[in-house]
């Protein structure tokens, strides 16, 4: 078996370079992948290797670009402390710890909430979502904190995937946010995408091209330059609540990516707790809700703030 895949193309144009015409070929890799590939002698030319990216091709030019294989991924189960708020043989409701990321990535194998359910639950988890996210329906980011539901079969899964999809699932939040907000109440009703500078980020944009995002917000107590809210989601979008503080100048205490850069209190990312969430049950087909407790920096901040 060979460790590449190689893709053949026929230049179209003249005059331009070979790292350029193979992004505009092949959108699913960036061009500074692509960049290192040609540096690594991955990219022939009429059947002589360039190992330059500026090099120029010209029309009917023939150009193979090799592309690595995958290399298949373990996730070993770990012996990692579960908060479980509720289980049964359908779903598990835990409450995340803040600095955890909830399913292994390249580069991010351990320590994950899916290498701690892999040794609580064994085979039991669903598998809709591949062996990098078995069991998980939802997510969170690292740093935010509280409920999730983990499903341990399949039709568990495809009956949660359903209710978020329709948006019935109950998702509030709460969070400390920087300053006092003009209202008390309101909702923030935008259309949201990726940032087109910084791509990890998401960013407020016009309803062509952007993913509808509702979020429902409601002080809850105001103290001396921050304020405690509550958070409910109509839609479930990357970063949703941390991209709407943002857009009303009132970023979440700790979030460094869409607020302020000072670490005031030694704290390390948004406080944002994911604290309660409510479904019909897969099997009951009942209505039921789950609280998850606010994690200790959160409940410290509250007390430094009262």
């Amino acid at each position: 078996m060979n460790d590449f895949t190689a893709y053949k193309f026929i230049c179209d144009e003249g005059d331009i370079r070979i790292d350029k015409f193979l992004s505009d070929v092949y959108p699913d890799i960036s061009r500074t992948y692509i960049q290192k590939l040609i540096k690594d002698g991955n990219v022939s030319i009429n059947d002589k290797t360039c190992s330059k990216s500026s090099f120029k091709v010209d029309e009917d030019d023939e150009i193979v670009l090799n592309v690595p294989n995958p290399i298949p991924l373990e996730i070993l189960p770990e012996d990692i402390p579960l908060d479980i708020i509720y289980e049964d043989d359908d779903i598990l409701i835990v409450n995340k710890p803040k600095g955890m990321v909830v399913h292994p990535a390249p580069g991010h194998l351990n320590g994950t909430l899916v290498n701690a359910l892999l040794f609580h639950c064994k085979d039991c988890l669903s598998g809709i979502n591949g062996i990098m996210r078995p069991g998980i329906v939802h997510r969170i980011d690292k740093d935010t904190s509280g409920s999730l539901i983990i499903c341990k079969n399949d039709v568990s899964h495809r009956f949660i995937s359903d209710q978020l999809k329709e948006h019935s699932i109950k998702r509030v939040y709460y969070g400390i946010i920087d300053g006092r907000l003009k209202e008390s109440s309101g909702t923030v009703d935008v259309f949201m995408d990726r940032d087109k500078n910084d791509r990890k980020k998401m960013a407020v944009c016009d309803k062509l091209h952007g993913k509808h995002a509702v979020t429902h917000y409601k002080v809850l107590e105001e103290f001396d330059g921050y304020s405690l809210a509550e958070f409910r989601l109509e839609t479930g979008r990357t970063h949703q609540i941390r991209v709407a503080m943002n857009y009303l100048h009132h970023p979440l205490l700790g979030d460094y990516v869409y607020g302020s850069k000072t670490n005031k209190f030694g704290i390390e990312g948004q406080v944002l707790h994911a604290k309660t969430i409510g479904f019909i049950h897969p099997s009951s087909k009942k209505y039921v809700e789950f609280d998850a407790p606010l994690n200790p920096e959160f409940e410290a901040l509250l007390d430094k703030f009262s």
